[in-house]
């Protein structure tokens, strides 16, 4: 199968194209390496390879160059992979029902934080629409909160798994969905990051969201990994390691995103569109631990975690991960 073809990309929130270069190619190179490495120790000899994706194989190739946004901070690829491509990948790529499954159950112990939050947010219940609903450990856990959840992702594959365990799944993108629907909460937990026009989602967001509804984006926090990079090339050991640890384990190490949002590049981003940020928390990536993977390791993996989001709730500029809620501003009417 043929490589990629690239394209000049810009900061998609304020349009600029001054920005600092904060890795190439053989930097990426060795963090890829560095990955494979770091995982080859946890996991157990004979892990079939479908059980490597999202720890050292991801949907999106290695960027070429990473470069971050002299004004608003955010990282992104430049180039970028062409948008027909990105799509293709999403819409193809489908794991065996035993590895979604085993997806699902790995996942869902978190997403359940995740559905708590969001329903504090709410401050009630209601309806809500998850972009990029995946293997449904979202949906389960928003109907344990009273939520009425339905999803919407372009694998139609993986759609057919998620709708065999009981979840109303639309096949296509958040824009797709069918004209006078309507929602109290939109979610995007896993993919806001991996867009390839994270605006035209927002806008979409806002069409379909009842007025003063929320909307909830999960992202990997650029700002983290453009601070702990340079630490990978340390000449301190213990520093090298500490950062290598702290990046692989929250799925940052080769930056497998198309953005790499930073707290105010969000704000901006959504402001932009209507929304008004009412909460931002910091989080780590949810577990990946499994069958396959050694007991030492998934101790080490839940304490690494523990602490990482021990400091990441009370500082979300610490943070691997940041989910940011905001509210659709209600327009009024000028009498």
């Amino acid at each position: 199968m043929p490589g990629p073809s690239y394209e000049f990309a810009h900061c998609i929130v304020c349009s600029h194209t001054d920005a600092e270069v904060i890795a190439e190619h053989d930097d990426l190179r060795a963090e890829v390496e560095s990955l494979w490495e770091f995982h080859e120790k946890r996991l157990r000899t004979g892990t079939p390879t479908d059980r490597l994706m999202d720890r050292v194989a991801f949907s999106e190739h290695a960027p070429v160059r990473l470069v971050r946004c002299s004004d608003c901070g955010l990282i992104y690829r430049n180039p970028v992979e062409r948008t027909h491509e990105l799509d293709e990948i999403y819409a193809r790529e489908g794991p065996s029902p035993g590895a979604l499954r085993a997806l699902h159950e790995t996942q869902l112990p978190a997403l359940r934080a995740q559905a708590k939050a969001l329903r504090s947010v709410m401050g009630r219940g209601g309806s809500v629409l998850e972009v990029g609903s995946y293997v449904g450990a979202f949906l389960a856990a928003a109907r344990e909160r009273g939520l009425s959840a339905e999803g919407v992702d372009i694998n139609a594959g993986v759609n057919c798994f998620t709708r065999s365990m009981g979840f109303a799944v639309h096949d296509g993108e958040l824009d797709s969905i069918e004209r006078g629907r309507s929602f109290d909460a939109v979610a995007i937990w896993n993919t806001f990051d991996q867009l390839a026009d994270p605006r035209r989602a927002v806008n979409a967001a806002a069409k379909v969201l009842r007025p003063n509804g929320v909307f909830v984006v999960r992202v990997p926090n650029g700002a983290f990994y453009g601070r702990l990079r340079p630490l990978l090339a340390s000449s301190h050991p213990l520093q090298r390691a500490a950062a290598r640890e702290m990046l692989a384990q929250n799925n940052l190490l080769t930056f497998p995103y198309r953005w790499g949002f930073t707290e105010r590049s969000l704000r901006a981003l959504l402001g932009e569109s209507g929304f008004e940020v009412v909460q931002v928390r910091g989080d780590v990536l949810v577990p990946i631990a499994d069958e396959w993977t050694r007991p030492w390791a998934r101790a080490e993996e839940m304490g690494a975690k523990a602490l990482m989001r021990f400091i990441a709730r009370r500082s979300s500029t610490h943070a691997p991960w940041i989910e940011v809620y905001a509210r659709r501003r209600l327009v009024r009417l000028e009498s």
